[in-house]
């Protein structure tokens, strides 16, 4: 088979601008039995990929080819797989093991997921590392039940954006928390009370609109600039997740817990290989066939190709708001 581009980052950096991205031919990629060979067509860029290609993840192994999420189509494998549009994400993916920026990929067949007609390419390619992460969050918490008060904070960043729709979708009450006064990022129709709070108490709104209840389940997904509000916003016998942080060290109020039979939940997507990453996306598959869950939207302006790979990559640290996407 002839050779295809991929990128390889031979050494961590001190910085980004310091970052060698390399394009270099595929070699003969090692395929086993269950495993496929895909052709990749979209591969999103996360600031953890930035991260990672930094040596900022311990695991991380040098060198090899980052990228943690993508969509193609399958080259080689079990004949029933072959021809097959397919998408993914894995905690492994450009950590541990070569990656997704890639023009080849080989991924075991459990960790491939057939592309619904709903999504396109792009879409599916760029939407893995957040939705695993938020569908994570609840699987590690619980789902909401109906009528369940879910508090997201940063409800516009991606992963934010995914916990609103999941919890939207799962009949809950949904508050989005965001630092300045703007609409929620994500679809329009979603049903999300947005808290701006740079002017508000987040939860004094939570328990005036919830008649003093607060919130049952938290998803904070930036830890410590947050984790103040979520404590005192959540109702007795809430429970809160959390994925990142900005500060390793916070106050923490052990009366409040107890008393309030709070129960907090850590959670890692780096922790979860291709496999079982593909499985959390096999069960959001129903709200992306119905509609109820919709994909990032892709604008033309953040399509990168592999030769400008390293300015997606300065984009997606930069925290751009739409998704970075390479168009391999």
């Amino acid at each position: 088979m002839r050779a295809m581009p991929r990128l390889r980052v031979l050494q961590k950096v001190a910085d980004l601008d310091a970052l060698d991205l390399r394009i270099e031919p595929d070699a003969d990629l090692p395929r086993g039995a269950d495993d496929l060979l895909i052709a990749v067509r979209y591969a999103g860029v996360n600031p953890s990929d930035v991260r990672a290609t930094m040596g900022v993840m311990p695991q991380a192994v040098f060198p090899r080819t980052p990228g943690r999420e993508w969509a193609g189509v399958v080259l080689e494998g079990p004949a029933e797989f072959i021809g097959r549009e397919v998408f993914g994400a894995g905690g492994d993916l450009g950590i541990t093991r070569d990656g997704s920026h890639a023009s080849r990929l080989v991924v075991p067949c459990t960790a491939a997921v057939t592309r619904p007609a709903r999504l396109s390419p792009a879409e599916a390619g760029s939407l893995g590392v957040p939705f695993v992460t938020a569908a994570l969050s609840y699987r590690e918490a619980q789902l909401p039940r109906p009528g369940e008060v879910v508090l997201v904070m940063a409800a516009n960043g991606k992963v934010g954006q995914a916990a609103v729709q999941i919890a939207a979708w799962h009949g809950a009450r949904v508050f989005g928390v965001v630092r300045r006064d703007e609409p929620f990022a994500g679809p329009g129709d979603v049903p999300v009370r947005m808290i701006d709070a740079s002017s508000h108490d987040i939860a004094e709104v939570v328990r005036d609109e919830t008649a003093g209840h607060g919130a049952d389940l938290v998803i904070n997904t930036v830890g410590s600039p947050y984790f103040a509000a979520a404590n005192t916003a959540m109702a007795h016998g809430a429970r809160q997740v959390l994925m990142s942080t900005q500060e390793r060290q916070v106050p923490f109020d052990i009366f409040g817990f107890y008393r309030g039979r709070h129960r907090y939940f850590g959670i890692d997507t780096l922790a979860l290989d291709a496999t079982a990453s593909a499985d959390l996306l096999r069960a959001l598959l129903p709200g992306f066939e119905s509609g109820e869950l919709r994909p990032f939207a892709v604008d033309e302006a953040t399509y990168f190709t592999l030769e400008r790979a390293k300015d997606a990559y300065r984009a997606a640290a930069g925290s751009a708001r739409e998704r970075v996407v390479l168009r391999i």
